[in-house]
């Protein structure tokens, strides 16, 4: 596996490189720009070799490698009934809020957080409740008294819990998944939490599943998760919703298949198989050249551009960019790295109120384009600033 080493992506139909301009370097969107391991490289080729891509349905061989991954990993013996499918993270939390609730419920989201919620609650017709995170110092904290006041409406229905979080990067203790279990328990709302950074932690940290916590949890939530992020294959589409309340597995999956959304694509199950069974190497090397790249990132920035202040993250191959003391508006600062520097990064404005003023930078890159992305952001800012 050689990380450092540059594949251009121009031509794949990849959605991150697919840019009229050329000359762009996308920073944008969450996949990574590293080959996957050649364990899943072989699965996939041995599958295509054969020539036949009917529908596909899943196999023991695919819920025994689910579960060896979470009980390796994490120590958390899933039940085989508990196991549901979803083509991604937003199609199902789609069809569980359709499940779970009824027009004008209410959902709370810790802002700034993934932008794709706040459409996925209103095409569901239910009103969004903003707990917006704290931030002290760079550091981001959930606001548990402000938390209780809106789960306590009686129309609020569902929290989507992002865990890690996505973008500040948090990875959520113990202590604070206690704390807001509690709170929804109390006040009879659901979880739904989406946990499909969890495996991309820095060093010093471990993602906690919420439904772990407390034995009641399991009750009250479902988990969201995926090889996708951790391993590099967001387009076969293949999400794992874990659900122990058979009530609200029934209604998701009777709505799955209502929606002829129930089977994986045909690579989808043999790469998951890969990923979960001998995938462990390959992540081990990622998240090592991950903590160097944000080690480079944060010293380059502090050095060369000390205006941007990097949220330096506990988790995920995203950095939370504070842009602020640059002075530009921030409904022109997007614009003003992607035509002064010609560097795509995802604009902070999507994630909340909250993300005013910040930009998200993906540095599951190699190095080299990483460095280019950074010469063009010191010079444009440079550049800024000699006209005034």
């Amino acid at each position: 596996m050689q990380l450092e080493k540059f594949i251009d992506r121009r031509k794949t139909h990849s959605v991150k490189w697919y840019i009229e301009d050329q000359d762009i370097i996308p920073l944008c969107i969450a996949d990574m720009d590293f080959q996957v391991s050649e364990e899943i490289v072989n699965a996939i080729s041995q599958k295509a070799a054969h020539g036949i891509y009917g529908y596909s349905t899943f196999c023991e061989r695919y819920y025994d490698a689910v579960q060896y991954w979470w009980k390796t990993q994490y120590s958390w013996e899933l039940k085989r009934d508990w196991i549901s499918f979803s083509p991604g993270i937003i199609p199902g939390i789609n069809l569980l809020l359709k499940a779970l609730t009824q027009t004008g419920d209410a959902v709370i989201v810790q802002d700034p957080v993934y932008y794709p919620f706040f459409s996925t609650i209103e095409t569901q017709g239910c009103t969004i409740l903003y707990n917006s995170l704290v931030s002290s110092n760079g550091y981001y904290e959930m606001d548990f008294e402000d938390f209780e006041e809106k789960a306590s409406h009686p129309n609020t229905k569902i929290f989507i819990l992002c865990s890690p979080h996505n973008p500040v990067g948090r990875v959520w203790t113990r202590e604070e998944l206690r704390k807001i279990g509690e709170i929804c328990e109390k006040h009879g709302v659901f979880v739904i939490s989406d946990e499909m950074h969890g495996d991309l932690t820095y060093a010093g940290y471990k993602h906690i599943p919420f439904a772990t916590v407390h034995p009641n949890h399991l009750k009250f939530s479902i988990t969201c998760a995926a090889p996708s992020k951790t391993f590099n294959i967001a387009g076969m589409q293949s999400s794992i919703f874990i659900i122990a309340n058979r009530d609200v597995k029934e209604k998701y999956e009777a709505l799955l298949t209502g929606y002829g959304l129930m089977r994986p694509n045909a690579f989808a199950v043999e790469g998951t198989i890969a990923a979960y069974y001998k995938g462990l190497p390959w992540l081990q090397k990622v998240r090592g050249y991950l903590e160097e790249n944000l080690q480079y990132v944060c010293a380059y920035l502090n050095e060369h551009i000390p205006a941007i202040k990097v949220l330096k993250p506990e988790a995920t191959h995203l950095i939370w960019l504070d842009c602020r003391d640059l002075g530009i508006p921030h409904e022109e600062l997007h614009t003003f790295f992607l035509e002064n520097a010609r560097v795509r990064l995802d604009e902070g404005m999507k994630f909340g109120k909250g993300g005013y003023g910040f930009e998200r930078i993906n540095i599951a890159c190699p190095r080299e384009v990483l460095t280019e992305a950074l010469l063009r952001m010191k010079a444009a800012v440079k550049g800024k600033e000699e006209t005034f």
